[in-house]
């Protein structure tokens, strides 16, 4: 046990050693920073198979345990975990032996430990980080997940975590090699980041069973991913480990294992060459696998180098004896950046890569595609923590706030949102407990951000008094601010787009009659809607507003909109259901309703309750929405088992019609604990459709939404990939594979979706988008589905160790969201509108709340950037503070090749009007000057004679550097279909 006299004793004789050591050798090392492949990567040796060996601890950010428990070693009955003593000695380590190596992935707890450390340990630290023997790598602020991420989020999780590692270490630091070690599949669009952000190459260790198979027999676990369909020179070297990212069997020296150590010297129990032989048979096997006379062999697993001691002397006495034979292995200390750039001198050819890794399957019957959609109000909240912290970076910029507090706040929420992306939050595979820690630490960073983008206001609008409350409760339709009244309320919008956007705002208010107000004095057009029974009926929401008060805002960046009550006048009306259908007989109403707007048509069959047909956009098509359930035994938080065909709910829906001028919506009640709201907005052109689905019955329930047309899709859909480009998928087929789908064909054609997913024919294209991840299929022709909730009571060995029985006040959880549908024919430029919806939905106005007795001011105390002269095609991707006198700038062109083309434009105006004086341009990441980029390029296999020598790739454009004494014409800036470019903006001293 830890609180052993011995074990103790040897703690405290280890770390007196290891002060002595770093005394010593603090006094006389003062070797120069060497950083770089040639300086800090080990000698090869030719004719001989050279054996990387890569030390590293995988150390999950919240899985099983909490972060912090994770990190301080707390509750070690759950899992034996303690991530300040593994850096601990993996330094002391370090330190014993120049040649030793290791690699730090996660950033979030290595900036943990860093803070606690003293500037003497700092010093040292940094030196190992000069000499190439600390590694970072991959370097965000957490492993991120790869199939329920949005792309924007995992850009600032990787700025963060860079950041970090810049600001302390300098360029040493930078990672240039992805680790996505244990994501649960692999996305096309993480590829094509790591690309962007100039890596040379990832490295992972979850692939399809049969694909790994096939590649492990054809010399296939190493390729190069074409990851972009259209960007040019988005290659990037991809690896599969062979053995997981675990050591080779039998040789865990941690002491989280039980594997021989390597007994030498004049003992009895020598076992040297036992162990030597042991090693060379598993090299002899894993070398038949790979192209190259260079193997890479992790050495760790999770949680290992608690004691880095153990570990290292048995890996320094394999080495040893491994080389003294010197016959055919060449064994050593390296790392994964290492190895990679052994493979590029090599110039070996390699296959070719074009689509993605996902699903995931480790085995037959076993395909993780639940975690698509597990936890499903996490994953709604994530991203409404995503959708703050953009609105709080924006605010800051404009603002200018650079208190400590403020500042402190900002980066709490930064880095909560980088927790958030990690492969066990986003994904819903945690435990609960784990799951409570991470909504209460989004919790405290989304109150943070709030209270900064208050401050914000404060200083750009008209209220130097305004309480700017933002409501977390308007998914259930509630708003503490007005539930007693919304007199005198004034509702802030902030617009994150680049361009002013037109949107509808719903208000949660009494049943009463109010105006609306806009900055110029203008009455706007408003009308009150009941909210949905089936909300008023939680038990856990306050009933003091039943309805929602609906009105259209127009807003560039910051608009204030006035609530005033007024008497009930006809005009002001309530809605009432024009069509209740509930007791009603067949025989006394007509066969169909008809609900319309000037642009969209619906229509339900009175007979059903269930959607009929819709037309917009020129195009009628039949479609009909059902729900269904897969009852299930063997489902996980990680995979979704269908056990038995999926049960159509089959029986008549009940509901009821509120037409307005605004708005109009159907009110359906589907099942027990299924409803939901169809609904049009007048000048909208897409239908919405907001479900409320919970609690449950029992277990083993996987809650499926179905779309049925009569598009002729012949077995193709297409997803997006993280938000950005879409995928094509095929039913039953994979890029290079034949996958296992006899027991699990609809399971295995799961793909995540966390934009949009669609179908077309040579006519017809129907796209829904949903507000978070989930999983989406096409499991027949015409048809779109989604699972949207789930519950399980089974666990099996995936992990967590638990079932996915979400709970709130000791019922099933209830989880309610909303998908989007557009119909349209098929045509170039008719997607464009969906990609503009993808952006609103991603990043509708953000409201706050305050009272105020006066209508607002026509005069706006501070004049703010305008961001309209851009293109409509570029999206304002990121504008935050990057330092105390630093502005980081990302513009994208959101269109693909397919739907747009080359834009160019000039940022002189918006340049000046953030007050700047210098702006040079980087990597996607923003913290690697572009210019400096040079990034590894790799032959294809059957593409000709291979290179003389390495090649590599630099930037394709004249990277953006000027000042403000510059010509207005060297600020000008072209973007290609998906390109993303990112600059840092130097501000005017104050």
């Amino acid at each position: 046990m830890d609180s052993t006299p011995t074990h103790r004793k040897h703690t405290a004789m280890k770390y007196f050693y290891g002060i002595i050591i770093f005394l010593v050798w603090l006094a006389f090392d003062t070797t120069e920073a060497v950083c770089g492949y040639e300086q800090s990567c080990p000698e090869t040796k030719p004719f001989m198979v050279n054996v990387h060996l890569v030390p590293h601890s995988h150390d999950d950010v919240g899985w099983l345990k909490t972060v912090d428990q994770y990190y301080y070693g707390h509750k070690n009955n759950i899992q034996h975990a303690r991530v300040q003593y593994i850096i601990d000695t993996v330094i002391d380590a370090l330190l014993e032996n120049p040649k030793r190596r290791f690699i730090q992935v996660e950033t979030a707890f290595f900036a943990k430990w860093w803070q606690e450390q003293t500037e003497s340990m700092k010093q040292v630290v940094n030196r190992l980080v000069n000499e190439g023997r600390l590694v970072f790598t991959g370097g965000a602020w957490t492993m991120n997940d790869e199939a329920a991420v949005n792309y924007q989020s995992v850009i600032d999780q990787f700025t963060v975590g860079l950041k970090f590692l810049d600001e302390a270490f300098g360029i040493c630091a930078r990672p240039r090699v992805g680790w996505q070690i244990d994501a649960f599949g692999h996305s096309r669009e993480q590829a094509s980041m790591f690309a962007q952000m100039g890596f040379d190459g990832q490295f992972f260790a979850r692939m399809d069973h049969r694909d790994k198979s096939k590649r492990a027999n054809n010399l296939g676990l190493e390729m190069i991913w074409n990851a972009s369909e259209s960007l040019d020179e988005m290659e990037l070297f991809s690896g599969m480990l062979y053995n997981h990212y675990s050591a080779p069997p039998g040789f865990c020296f941690d002491l989280l294992c039980n594997d021989d150590p390597i007994v030498d010297g004049t003992s009895y129990d020598n076992n040297v060459w036992d162990r030597v032989n042991d090693f060379t048979k598993y090299l002899e096997g894993l070398e038949t696998h790979y192209r190259s006379y260079h193997i890479m062999v992790p050495m760790g697993d999770d949680f290992h180098y608690e004691n880095a001691h153990k570990n290292y002397k048995n890996m320094d006495k394999l080495i040893k004896y491994v080389n003294s034979l010197q016959f055919r292995y060449n064994v050593f200390y390296s790392t994964p950046s290492c190895y990679l750039q052994s493979l590029h001198q090599t110039l070996e050819t390699w296959p070719n890569k074009t689509q993605d890794f996902l699903p995931h399957s480790h085995e037959a019957d076993s395909f993780w595609t639940g975690y698509y959609t597990s936890r499903p109000t996490q994953k709604r909240f994530e991203r409404d923590g995503n959708h703050m912290l953009q609105t709080v970076k924006q605010l800051s910029v404009f603002a200018g706030l650079s208190s400590k507090q403020q500042k402190k706040d900002l980066d709490y929420l930064r880095q909560i949102m980088g927790v958030m992306q990690h492969h066990d939050a986003i994904t819903g595979t945690e435990k609960q407990e784990v799951s409570n820690d991470y909504d209460r630490l989004l919790y405290d960073g989304i109150i943070g951000g709030a209270s900064n983008a208050r401050d914000a206001l404060r200083v750009l609008t008209n209220l130097p008094e305004g309480e700017f409350e933002s409501c977390l409760q308007l998914n259930i339709s509630e708003c503490a601010f007005t539930k007693d009244s919304a007199d005198n309320v004034v509702v802030t919008l902030f617009n994150p787009l680049a361009h002013t956007s037109s949107q509808y705002v719903r208000v949660p208010v009494k049943e009463e009659s109010y105006q609306v107000i806009d900055e110029k004095g203008r009455v706007v057009a408003s009308e009150v809607v009941p909210v949905a029974w089936q909300v008023l009926a939680l038990e856990y929401r306050e009933n003091n507003t039943q309805h929602e008060l609906v009105f259209m805002a127009s807003v560039n960046k910051i608009a204030s909109y006035f609530i005033k009550k007024i008497e009930k006048t006809e005009s002001k009306k309530i809605l009432l259901p024009k069509r209740l259908r509930k007791d009603e007989t067949q025989s006394d109403v007509d066969s169909e309703t008809v609900v319309q707007t000037s642009q969209i048509k619906l229509v339900i069959d009175n007979y059903t309750g269930r959607l009929k047909t819709i037309q917009m956009n020129g195009v009628v098509e039949g479609i009909e929405q059902n729900f269904g359930v897969f009852k299930t035994t063997r489902s996980c938080h990680y995979i979704f088992r269908e056990d038995e065909p999926m049960d159509v709910l089959s029986d008549d829906i009940e509901f009821a019609v509120y037409d307005g001028d605004l708005v109009k919506e159907i009110h359906q009640q589907v099942d027990d604990y299924i409803s939901q709201v169809i609904r049009i907005y007048e000048g909208v052109n897409r239908v919405e459709f907001e479900w409320l689905v919970g609690p449950i019955p029992g277990f083993g329930r996987e809650i499926i939404t179905i779309f049925d047309t009569g598009i002729s899709s012949d077995g193709v859909f297409y997803t997006d990939s993280n938000g950005r480009e879409m995928i094509r998928r095929e039913r039953d087929k994979r890029e290079d594979f034949s996958p296992d789908l006899e027991k699990q064909p609809t399971s295995g054609n799961y793909y995540p979706v966390t934009s949009r997913i669609a179908l077309q024919d040579n006519a017809k294209r129907l796209v829904l988008l949903n507000d978070r991840s989930q999983g989406g299929s096409s499991m027949s022709d015409g048809r779109l589905e989604f699972m949207l909730h789930r519950r399980s009571y089974f666990s099996d060995g995936s992990g967590a160790a638990e079932a996915l029985n979400e709970q709130q006040f000791g019922d099933g959880l209830i989880a309610r969201g909303k998908l989007f549908l557009i119909l349209n024919a098929v045509a170039k430029e008719n997607t464009i509108a969906e990609r503009q919806a993808e952006k609103e939905i991603h990043l509708p106005f953000w409201k706050f709340f305050s009272k105020s007795k006066n209508t607002i001011s026509n005069a706006v105390p501070k004049l703010l950037p305008d961001f309209n002269g851009l293109p409509q095609s570029v999206h304002l991707l990121t504008l935050e503070p990057f330092s105390d006198d630093e502005i980081l700038l990302r513009l994208e062109n959101f269109l693909d090749r397919i739907e747009g083309k080359v834009v160019s434009f000039n940022i002189r105006s918006i340049f000046d009007s953030l007050g700047g004086s210098e702006i040079r341009e980087t990597t996607l990441d923003g913290n690697l000057p572009l210019n400096e980029m040079k990034r590894m390029k790799f032959h294809h296999y059957g593409a000709g004679p291979r290179p003389r020598k390495p090649e590599f790739f630099m930037s394709q454009h004249k990277p953006l550097s000027a000042n403000k004494s510059h010509e207005a014409s060297e600020f000008s800036v072209t973007l290609s279909p998906m390109q993303i470019r990112t600059f840092i903006i130097r501000k005017e001293p104050v």
